[in-house]
């Protein structure tokens, strides 16, 4: 089973937005050292406890830290973009980082309708119903050749992201519903399952997917992979705690209630939730993986045979102990770690073998 990380840089009580991104980077290191596929970034607006705004910006700063692990956004929520943009911003990308960058594309907004709107005020937006053509423009401009617009002259105009590109990013869709299914398999694209957010409509929207692909020159056959909600920790225990500042985070947000910077455990444990709130926390947590390396590990492998799927993406939502460094996010690490550390010796993550230095640094902890 491959893994990967999906990253919406959690940003916790006292901690500075400078603090939390030096703390991604060090998780993304050690992401890249442990053998995990790819580290993605997310696209969300004006959440004091998520600081993963601009996914190509991020990507830029851990694709200089890193050295083989694919680096891109999970997703760029492409309606507030304009399609040129974009595909400018990734096939730089792909410059700085030949054959590792992706670039995942979903269609939700991302914020709220004011965000939405300020966004839209800053240049040419997409519009949500014009997606699925706004989503092959992306795949044109994103090639060596170019693309091609028709004035109203009849010339011909010439448009290429960048000007001598030799290979583009891999272009994926994400999605929780039925809509992005159909829309990958129809123009043979990579799908992501966005199973972190809701779990609602996974097996329907892989069937779609699976049955109505079309195969493209580039992908010939349907490939699909999940995201879930992982806490790892050397006890179940541990992990339970780890777990309640994203599950108390994500029922304010869910409920309607006043969002600030994430708890910490600490204080999570001692400001219970309404219990409208706790409700919507504990039917979330039953869609988590939360327990320790055995059987977080063992939750995702039994997560990837059941959909049929040969990787998944984790979004390690493990919070921060009071005592622990503000540039550091422990409860993360350790929760790449120990799911590294179950695999047999000999395999990594990415499935290459490994050499006996790296092996040494999966195993070590």
């Amino acid at each position: 089973m491959k893994l990967s990380v999906l990253d919406l840089i959690p940003v916790r009580s006292r901690q500075s937005s400078a603090q939390a991104i030096t703390a991604t980077t060090a998780l993304a290191r050690l992401a890249d050292s442990l053998g995990y596929t790819r580290y993605w970034f997310a696209e969300h607006h004006n959440m004091p406890a998520v600081a993963s705004t601009n996914p190509a910006v991020l990507a830029a700063a851990i694709a200089v830290q890193t050295s083989r692990i694919r680096i891109g956004s999970g997703g760029v929520m492409l309606p507030n973009h304009s399609p040129l943009v974009i595909a400018e911003q990734f096939a730089a990308l792909e410059a700085i980082a030949p054959g590792r960058v992706d670039l995942g594309i979903g269609r939700a907004p991302g914020s709220d309708p004011i965000i939405t709107s300020l966004l839209h005020l800053s240049g040419t937006v997409s519009d949500v119903d014009r997606f699925p053509n706004n989503v092959t423009d992306v795949a044109a401009l994103l090639s060596p050749e170019g693309a091609s617009l028709q004035l109203r002259s009849g010339d011909v105009y010439s448009i290429a992201a960048t000007p001598a590109a030799t290979e583009r990013p891999t272009l994926w869709l994400l999605g929780s519903s039925d809509y992005s299914a159909r829309l990958a398999a129809q123009l043979g694209l990579p799908y992501v399952f966005a199973n972190h957010f809701s779990g609602e409509g996974l097996e329907r929207a892989l069937s779609l997917y699976r049955e109505g692909y079309q195969p493209s020159e580039l992908f010939p056959a349907p490939h699909t992979f999940l995201t879930a909600n992982v806490v790892a920790a050397d006890s179940t225990d541990e992990a339970e705690a780890r777990a309640l500042p994203q599950l108390h985070s994500m029922a304010r947000l869910r409920t309607n209630q006043p969002l600030g910077a994430l708890e910490t455990v600490e204080q999570a444990e001692s400001e219970p939730l309404p219990p409208a709130a706790q409700a919507v926390a504990d039917e979330m947590h039953g869609r988590w993986i939360v327990g320790d390396a055995a059987s977080a590990a063992s939750a995702v492998r039994t997560l990837g045979e059941r959909y049929g799927v040969d990787e998944i993406m984790v979004l390690p939502v493990a919070g921060s102990r009071e005592s622990e460094p503000l540039d550091r996010t422990p409860g993360r690490e350790r929760t790449l770690e120990l799911l590294a550390g179950e695999l047999p010796d000999g395999e990594s993550l990415d499935g290459e073998s490994l050499d006996g230095d790296r092996l040494g640094r999966v195993h070590s902890g």
